[in-house]
């Protein structure tokens, strides 16, 4: 057994089989080994192994039925059982910029229909994504309302969305999803024709030399990309890359301020930009 530097035998253990129960290679039903099958398994005393069941038992997701074994608890998911009117909300980030906005419209809408709102974030993560949602898939809730991590970047944790389609958790994603997602539920703007009417708008007005600023980590900064590129093609303005300043979540906060600052130092032709969002144009 692998064990991550500061993570106790017991916690890799525990995370193992709860990994193992999300993704349905352990199911409902199922019997879990004996605690001497897992204590070989892993290389762990019975103690560590008493102490990883002892966990899993008390989230709820084993039980031990004396003379049979222990064994993975059968889940109740929407449309089998009772609805617990509990909606998951996994956003980006909950306190910056438009979030705060947007998650109160959710509650909003939530209260008023009867439900509670069950709020995650991820800082923009697939990692912290992936927690959120096995921590998720351990909850009574009813369905997920998910703002993707990264969305223009392949999802690496494939087998969450795959757990929660296997035990029947709706969800719908929010503001874009991910490339090999494309065909599940979402509620996104028209981020090209938007971008695209933004940088017709400033053609009209006569600017010559509009510079672009875009994420190109999430897909709707892709998305706007390509707006602006429409836009310049239709009336067979020259698309320059050395006047598109494109960044990442880590370097949201310096690159497209200073990038500009060389661009105004070097004297380099500009009479209009294009920006992200007003987030960046206020920075």
């Amino acid at each position: 057994m692998k064990q991550e530097k500061g993570q106790s035998k017991y916690y890799i253990l525990m995370e193992s089989l709860r990994q193992d129960m999300m993704t349905g290679k352990i199911r409902g039903g199922d019997k879990i080994s004996s605690e001497n099958e897992l204590a070989a398994k892993f290389s762990v005393s019975r103690h560590t192994v008493r102490k990883a069941l002892s966990i899993l038992e008390n989230d709820g997701l084993i039980e031990a039925i004396h003379g049979k074994g222990t064994f993975c608890v059968e889940r109740a998911r929407v449309g089998k059982g009772k609805s617990s009117h509990n909606i998951a909300v996994v956003t980006t980030y909950i306190s910056d910029y438009i979030f705060p906005r947007v998650i109160q419209g959710i509650d909003n809408v939530m209260t008023r229909e009867g439900y509670s709102i069950f709020l995650k974030n991820t800082g923009n993560s697939q990692k912290n994504e992936a927690k959120a949602l096995e921590d998720i898939m351990t909850k009574d809730i009813d369905g997920v309302i998910i703002e993707p991590s990264k969305s223009e970047i392949f999802c690496k944790h494939m087998n969450q969305y795959e757990a929660m389609d296997m035990l029947k958790i709706p969800y719908v994603f929010l503001q874009g999803t991910y490339p090999q997602m494309k065909n599940k539920p979402n509620v996104v703007m028209d981020d090209v024709e938007g971008t695209y009417l933004l940088t017709k708008y400033l053609i009209e007005l006569g600017h010559k030399h509009i510079v672009g600023i875009f994420k190109i980590d999430d897909s709707q900064g892709m998305a706007r990309h390509k707006g602006y590129i429409k836009a310049l093609n239709e009336v067979g303005m020259y698309y320059n890359p050395d006047n598109v300043i494109l960044f990442h979540t880590e370097d949201r906060s310096k690159k497209p301020a200073a990038m500009v600052k060389q661009f105004i130092e070097s004297k380099m032709e500009m009479d209009a930009i294009v920006c992200y969002n007003d987030q960046i144009a206020l920075e």
